[in-house]
């Protein structure tokens, strides 16, 4: 399963998701989940992982153009000449020579320097060395700059989003622009999202893990998802989320949840 890209391109559905591991540990996961089947893996500078992500990828042996990479720079590196850097410094600890797709991690707004981000984005990818850009954590407020400034919108925008915090708004200015919607800590680790009781009587009338049916609420409306885990057995039922169908009726009933999202990451206030 996966969707299509504004720019003409496609993206895996569901990918594995690698904050916060060590290098250590994102070896060993993307490894694993590469084996089972995963072909979208996420990383960024920040998390501090990129090497260990780079050997998962080595020892899985598969063939490079057979997955769709990841990674994303941090506010340090929002000039053009930052991009360039950041670009170098990344596909050297991944031991590649290309990225699928980067993106801008934060808007970081107070900075006041995501458009010559965005403008280092696209020297880049006239360069060759990136296939697609987007961002990450932008709102319309800071989308509607980069692209007043470059006459180009991102094609993908990754997001928090769990249906505690559905960001309709934001999904929808997506949609409206062609920018295709990515969720990040789908699952709402650690927030007790899945302990809700709406989440289990669901997850019971479908037959499946509250897991999966979570990241089958994100599928179901055509956004791509890159939960989290190290767990062997976890990382089958997350991929097993792409054959779920979810009714529209539950679709919304899990997207009007009235229990406040106990962590969220604002970009005007949060940025690295």
């Amino acid at each position: 399963m996966d969707f299509a890209l504004a720019d003409g391109g496609r993206i895996p559905a569901i990918g594995i998701g690698t904050w916060p591991m060590d290098d250590n540990e994102a070896e060993r996961v993307v490894a694993d989940a590469i084996a089972l089947g995963y072909r979208l893996v996420d990383t960024a500078c920040e998390y501090g992982n990129e090497a260990g992500v780079g050997r998962g990828i080595a020892v899985s042996g598969l063939p490079r153009e057979e997955l769709f990479l990841t990674t994303k720079f941090s506010k340090g590196s929002h000039s053009v000449h930052g991009v360039a850097h950041a670009w170098q410094d990344s596909v050297r600890k991944l031991g590649v020579d290309y990225i699928d797709l980067m993106l801008i991690h934060w808007p970081v707004p107070q900075l006041g320097r995501f458009i010559e981000a965005w403008e280092g984005l696209l020297t880049i990818q006239g360069q060759g060395k990136v296939r697609h850009i987007g961002v990450s954590n932008f709102l319309p407020e800071h989308i509607d700059p980069i692209i007043a400034a470059t006459g180009i919108a991102p094609v993908l925008n990754q997001l928090q989003i769990n249906p505690r915090y559905p960001q309709a708004e934001a999904r929808a200015y997506n949609t409206t622009l062609g920018i295709h919607t990515q969720a990040w800590s789908p699952l709402g680790q650690g927030t007790g999202l899945l302990d809700l009781a709406i989440i289990g009587e669901l997850a019971d009338k479908y037959g499946v893990t509250r897991g999966q049916l979570v990241l089958a609420w994100d599928l179901c409306q055509g956004m791509s998802t890159i939960p989290k885990s190290s767990n062997p057995g976890r990382l089958v039922e997350n991929l097993a989320a792409t054959s779920i169908v979810i009714e529209q009726v539950d679709i919304d009933a899990l997207s009007a949840i009235d229990v406040p999202e106990p962590d969220i990451k604002h970009p005007n206030s949060f940025g690295v």
